[in-house]
């Protein structure tokens, strides 16, 4: 998606000219927060594929630790962000559990990056999702969501427990909290800065 100008019509009532546009993909595992993570960030109206669990999903959507998710993401979430004047961020969130990894796949197509969101009480859970990025090629970035009953851990045994490159950023985050949300994505970003050859830009 990288590009200032488009030939969709529409195009100019979400960029300008002189704006632009870079697709950023939001993964990790089921109920991590993916969802609430895009709606505090975009400024639009998030859009949302969110449906009702039902008895069906309960052998194969671990609840522990989540009583209260009722709806989970079975397409995608889609945020808007405008990161500085030049640079808006299109924010694609897919559903975490495993058997939608083709639809992960599919929403990586034209991203830069990701931001991989996860939950230390199933820490676990997000080994797949990395997995599955490193090897569609997707530079990332691991964003700690803070639950408040969540225990906490040094970056350090983090990075050793989910076996993360030493240059992939490790962000602690409240998804609910728009600031701490917003330098998640700045870290992700200047991440993909530093790792484009010299001659390049966003």
């Amino acid at each position: 998606m990288p590009g200032s100008t488009s030939s969709n019509p529409a195009a100019g009532t979400h960029l300008r000219g002189d704006e632009t546009a870079v697709k950023i993909l939001v993964a990790g595992a089921f109920a991590v927060g993916k969802t609430t993570y895009i709606g505090t960030l975009s400024q639009i109206r998030p859009l949302r594929t969110e449906e009702e669990m039902t008895v069906a999903s309960a052998a194969v959507d671990d609840l522990s630790g989540r009583p209260d998710k009722h709806a989970t993401t079975v397409a995608l979430d889609f945020g808007r962000l405008s990161l500085t004047e030049e640079l808006v961020l299109y924010l694609f969130g897919a559903p975490g559990q495993e058997r939608f990894f083709p639809v992960l796949e599919h929403l990586s197509l034209g991203a830069l990056g990701a931001v991989i969101l996860v939950d230390t009480r199933t820490l676990d859970r997000s080994y797949a999702v990395i997995g599955e990025l490193e090897k569609l090629g997707l530079p990332y970035a691991v964003v700690v969501n803070l639950f408040p009953d969540a225990p906490r851990y040094e970056p350090a045994r983090l990075r050793e427990a989910m076996d993360l490159p030493e240059d992939a950023p490790l962000v602690m985050c409240d998804a609910r909290d728009h600031a701490s949300s917003k330098q998640a994505l700045i870290e992700l970003v200047t991440y993909l800065l530093r790792s484009l050859p010299p001659e390049s830009t966003l």
